[in-house]
């Protein structure tokens, strides 16, 4: 067979779909394998056991009955009934992937993968960076291989925990993982309150003597002194224009939050671990590098909580993003609504990588957080608006279920390793002061029974006696 030779293998087709426009030289191979028979739940559960839950299968090719492998041409099917979360849809993404990998020539040639049908592959298997040509319902890919073999070592869903990718590969012939552009980044904008959490959050993965860049993302309108602050705590600055969410009213909450969409943008970076400016890092994150983007930890139902995820910056996926914003809602309103439905097929991490201070067992008294924690996400009232004495949010019953006194601890903790210039950015402004004397008053009125309206007050920031 010469080299002018061309083996086409067919997935989810017959070869009369592609008659009078195949090579007159190669084979041309039909693929064989079984639809699976599950649902999206059965791969995206809300809640899995993450020391033993094992995903369902999903029936491949004989893999063996294919080699030599030039091209391989694959019908999409139609998106109309379960949209992007269907199971056909992936599994026939991943059958391509794998014939990619393990049928493909072993000679130093180029592999193509052809997709036809009006949606196009799955963009987080077949990124948009690999797109050869786009004609109507025709995509052809040149996928970078080492990606590809990454992908099908993954998961077929968040139905059990994402291996982490191995530094020497000897299944599937991967190369060795070059460890290289990759970086912590968190985002600020449109105003300062989060400022010190973002400077908290860099000296707790200083203290753990990370190995990655930390890159902070901020609009015009951090104040300067707020800047020089954020570059002495550790962050390269990259100034910003913010991204309006199109859902949101004029001066809410989550007004600017798809600026997050900035993410993609840094392809200076290999891989980027966002981690929102209300964390604490307790335990070093590096190893997670090693996962594929997107991972993260879950949330509800089949989705991913985007307070902390690793991401592969693109700027033809930052361009998309971009376009969809318009078109796709969001099931929350914000950019975590956004993002699931825009990477429907994530890869799932612990949850102790972003540990919510979330207690709704009442059973838990304290509200403890446990040693084994790597990340705790603070909600609620963050603990630089708070006295550091306690978690102001149990003088709020409504915000009961976010207060941990060891939580609060864990933060503080990492104030006092902080240089003291850079604790001066962390101060307590007078509406603040007053918020708080207000809440302590209404929980000694109502008698909490957990008590931390008595707990007299020793911060050293405070002005006003309690």
């Amino acid at each position: 067979m010469g080299d002018d030779t061309i083996n086409i293998a067919l997935v989810n087709m017959g070869k009369a779909t592609l008659e009078g426009q195949l090579p007159t030289k190669g084979k041309i191979v039909k693929v064989d394998f079984e639809r699976v028979d599950a649902a999206w739940s059965d791969l995206y559960p809300e809640w899995i056991d993450e020391t033993s839950a094992k995903c369902p299968e999903l029936p491949m090719p004989v893999f063996q009955n294919y080699e030599k492998l030039d091209v391989v041409v694959a019908r999409l099917p139609s998106d109309q009934e379960f949209g992007l979360r269907d199971v056909f849809r992936l599994q026939v993404n991943l059958v391509v992937a794998n014939l990619l990998v393990r049928c493909g020539r072993v000679e130093s040639r180029p592999i193509y993968a052809v997709f036809i049908g009006s949606s196009g592959p799955m963009w987080e298997i077949f990124r948009c960076d690999d797109l050869v040509l786009h004609d109507a319902d025709s995509w052809i890919y040149k996928p970078q291989m080492r990606r590809i073999r990454q992908i099908v070592r993954m998961p077929v869903g968040s139905c059990q925990l994402n291996p982490p990718l191995p530094h020497h590969g000897e299944e599937l012939g991967i190369e060795r993982w070059k460890q290289g552009r990759e970086a912590y980044a968190t985002i600020l904008h449109s105003n300062d309150k989060y400022v010190c959490g973002a400077i908290a959050l860099a000296q707790s993965l200083i203290q753990l003597n990370t190995t990655k860049e930390l890159v902070v993302l901020a609009d015009d309108r951090i104040p300067p002194e707020s800047i020089d602050g954020l570059q002495s705590a550790g962050w390269k600055i990259k100034r910003i224009q913010r991204i309006r969410n199109p859902q949101s009213k004029k001066n809410s909450y989550n007004e600017w939050n798809y600026s997050k969409l900035r993410l993609w943008q840094l392809v200076e970076y290999d891989k980027i671990m966002f981690i929102d400016a209300d964390f604490i890092v307790t335990r070093s994150l590096d190893k997670f590098f090693t996962h594929p983007g997107i991972s993260a930890r879950g949330n509800n139902k089949h989705r991913f909580n985007s307070g902390l995820m690793l991401l592969e910056p693109s700027l033809c996926t930052f361009k998309t993003l971009m376009e969809k914003t318009w078109l796709v809602r969001s099931y929350n309103g914000g950019d975590q609504g956004f993002l699931n439905e825009m990477f429907p097929w994530w890869h799932r991490l612990p949850n102790k990588i972003n540990h919510l201070t979330y207690f709704d067992d009442d059973k838990d008294r304290d509200h403890t957080v446990g040693n084994d924690a790597y990340a705790i996400h603070y909600l609620g009232l963050k603990p630089w608006w708070c006295y550091r004495d306690y978690d102001c949010n149990w003088d709020r019953p409504r915000n009961q279920v976010f207060a941990s006194d060891s939580a609060n601890n864990i933060w503080w903790g990492v104030y006092d390793k902080m240089p003291h210039n850079l604790r001066q950015l962390c101060y307590m402004p007078d509406f603040r002061h007053g918020l708080f004397k207000q809440n302590r008053n209404i929980a000694k009125e109502a008698n909490l029974s957990d008590g931390h309206w008595r707990i007299k007050i020793r911060d050293p920031r405070n002005t006003y006696t309690f």
